[in-house]
Order: structure tokens, then sequence, then C-alpha cells
């Protein structure tokens, strides 16, 4: 769309500019009146749920003794720019409001609490509900670099050659410095059928940078799939943490047959989802009452979570597969397992992704939304999982080789322990 410039005289439109200027102050204070009043509300009336990793927990705090301040500041600064900004007729009150809610959040330096405007929220929704347009790939922060998480199986992402660490250093010859995690899903995200260029960095390649063009698609992803492989070895893999994850391999499970002792549960190059959608998963593989995860707050007290047990692999005996894309859910799933059952359970591949910190997502007006980290999670023996990852018991390398000729030494190992 073409941009268009005006010189609007601020001496003929002084009264217009003080005008709009106080019906927007009065707009804008009934909106913050009423966010205050919904969250209020909601986390009164609201029974908590948490979810992982983009997950939803509905809480309220009281603000009395907090550090306050007199906000004139700020409105001076968005009165000044209104009426003095070059370009003042292209700035929308909406899009100013957002940003300065970015800005504020990411003051944090944390890149997991983030702000949603109406589109983003709408997306966020989508790739919870596993369907959705785009490369199919999880996004996160390593280092402050943009980095890919996990391709999904099967997805556009996987099938152009992105693997699990490749750092994204420009989208379409822009550069993705300093740019946020949900920034850069919105410009990687697209219709299906267009393309986008990804320039990456691949520490394990001999070719360190390299251009990857991405045919974006429907993504649409199966939470679980099952089969039986030889000498009876059931194979789950999870590739995401969803609302139906935990009814669909519970359904799974029953498909084992009777005598089925060795199980293996592929974890790798999964992102995540919801952190009860694990503690159910877990609940279907240890007894009542074991310790899932750990809760870590911001003053260091700590609240467990129990699992609600069936323990219905009590007599078999399982691997567990993660490498760097295993992150969040995954990671308490794979630190529970462990924790609980040491001598049964063996874990094979890399060292997980490490994103061990739980987002409270907070519905707004005007379909937004924000997610704010407002704890870390501990495996069930008080280990930080945040930054640190889980480490395998028998660690084994996946190539560039190895993934050119489709080969899975680290499945093959699976096999191998359970012989």
């Amino acid at each position: 769309m073409e941009e268009k410039s005006k010189n609007v005289s601020a001496e003929n439109n002084g009264e217009k500019n003080v005008l709009n200027y106080y019906i927007k102050l009065v707009i804008t204070f009934a909106v913050l009146a009423l966010t205050f009043w919904l969250g209020f509300e909601r986390g009164q009336n609201n029974s908590p749920k948490e979810i992982f990793g983009g997950s939803d927990v509905i809480k309220t705090e009281s603000i009395e003794g907090k550090d306050s301040m007199d906000m004139t500041l700020y409105w001076n600064v968005f009165n000044k720019l209104k009426e003095k900004y070059v370009d003042a007729d292209k700035l929308t009150t909406d899009e100013l409001l957002y940003n300065s809610i970015r800005g504020m959040l990411a003051a944090t330096g944390d890149p997991y609490t983030v702000f949603m405007d109406p589109k983003e929220n709408k997306e966020f929704g989508e790739d919870i509900d596993g369907t959705f347009e785009g490369i199919g790939a999880e996004l996160g922060m390593k280092d402050g670099i943009l980095t890919v998480v996990s391709p999904l199986k099967d997805s556009p992402a996987e099938k152009a050659g992105l693997r699990a660490g490749d750092k994204i250093l420009k989208v379409d010859d822009e550069s993705t410095e300093n740019i946020s995690v949900d920034a850069a899903v919105s410009k990687i995200r697209g219709k299906d059928g267009t393309e986008v260029k990804l320039t990456i960095y691949r520490a394990s390649s001999e070719e360190k940078n390299k251009e990857i063009i991405v045919t974006r698609g429907i993504i649409k992803v199966d939470s679980v799939t099952f089969e039986i492989k030889d000498n009876n070895i059931a194979y789950f893999n999870i590739v995401r943490f969803g609302d139906d994850t935990a009814i669909v391999f519970s359904k799974l499970m029953k498909q084992m047959p009777k005598d089925t002792k060795k199980v293996i549960i592929d974890l790798r190059s999964n992102p995540g989802g919801y952190l009860d959608v694990a503690i159910d998963l877990a609940s279907l593989m240890l007894p009542n009452g074991k310790t899932v995860v750990i809760e870590e707050g911001s003053d260091g007290t700590k609240k467990n979570f129990y699992s609600r047990g069936e323990d219905q692999f009590a007599d078999k005996k399982i691997v567990l597969l993660i490498n760097e894309g295993s992150a969040s859910a995954s990671e308490i799933l794979a630190g529970a397992l462990k924790d609980n059952k040491d001598e049964s359970v063996t874990l094979v591949g890399k060292k997980s992704y490490g994103k061990g910190s739980v987002q409270e997502l907070l519905n707004l007006p005007g379909e937004t939304s924000v997610k704010i980290t407002v704890a870390r999670w501990l495996t069930p023996k008080g280990e930080q999982i945040n930054k640190k990852g889980i480490e395998p018991e028998v660690e084994v390398e996946l190539t560039e080789e190895d993934y050119n000729n489709d080969r899975d030494p680290q499945l093959d190992k699976a096999f191998e322990l359970l012989k």
C-alpha cells in the first residue's frame, strides 16, 4: 500500500489535536479500567488451569504495596508524538498502545514474557490446537539468537532440511538480530503455497551459513502415533502436548498386546505444550502420589505437582528418546519418569533444550493476551530444567551423514537396549 505524506499546520489544527487527545485519553483510561476489572473478575470467578509452554493459569495478585509512578510522563510523550511526529497520521492508537506494552515486557529480558495482539493471539490458539498455515517449526531464543527448537514431523520445515538447533540469522534477507520470537513467527508464517527464505547457521555443518527455501503449507499435527516394532516393542511418538494428547495416548495404550514388556517413547523434537497434559501422561506411567514436577516461584517457594496414578507401565522397561528439540512439557515428562522409575527407564539421545519456565496466559480485551513468566520448573529430585535441560544417560549423536542417509542411530540404540 502506497504511503502518503501530509504537511499539517499546528496552528490551524491545534484545537483538533487537543480535542482528539482528550477523546483518546478518555477512551484509553476506560480500556485500562475495563482491563483491570475484567482481569480481577476472571481471577475471582474462574478456577486456575495451568498449561506449559504457552500455557494458561488465571491468577490474581494484590497490587497494594507495589511500586507506583506518575504516568504523566507517559501521556506527555504520547501526546507529543501524536502532535509533532512527521508521519503522525500513520500512527494508530492501537499500535502505539500495543508497542508500549511490548516495550514494557521486553524490559524483563525474558523472551517468553510477551504481549500478543489479536492476530498473534489467534495464531497462538491455532498452534495449540494443532492446525495452522506455516512452515511447521517451533522457534525459541537461545543465547539471544533466534533458534529452531524443533521442526515438526513431516512438516514443510523438516522436508526443506531445517533441524533442531539451527540458528536463523535472516528471514527473507531481513536480519533477526534483536527480533522477538513472536515477531519472527509472524514473519515466517504465511499462506499455504507461498515461500519464505531462511538464512541459517548450523554448527555441525561444514557450510556454516546456508539458505533454505521453505514452501509453507497447512500444518495438521497428530499429537501421538503408535506402532508395534520388532520383538514386540511398543513405539509411541509424542509430537506435542495438546488437548487430545493424553486421551489419544491412553486409547493407543489399549492396542498394545498384553504381553508387551518393552516400550519406546519418542519425545525428540517435541516443543511441549500443556503442563496438565504432561501430568496426565506421567500419571499413566507412575504410581499415585509421585512428584511429577516442582514449581519454583520468584520468592523461592516450591509447589509439587503429583501424579494421579494409574501406573499402567509398572511391569515395562522404557527407553525415552530426547534431543535438542525436546522442550518444556517434554522435559517435564522425561524428568518425571527418570527420577521416579530410575531402574526401568533409560534416557537416550542428546541433551534437551532447557525450556523450564512457566507462563501465565491472561486473556485481555480486544482479543489480545499476555504471557508472563511466573515460575521455573524443577525435576522431582530438585534439578533445574531451565537453561540446563535434561541429560540423557546414553548419549547418541545423529550426524549430518546419518540425517542425509535416513539413518537413526538413536532409535537403533533404543532397540539395542531393549533386547
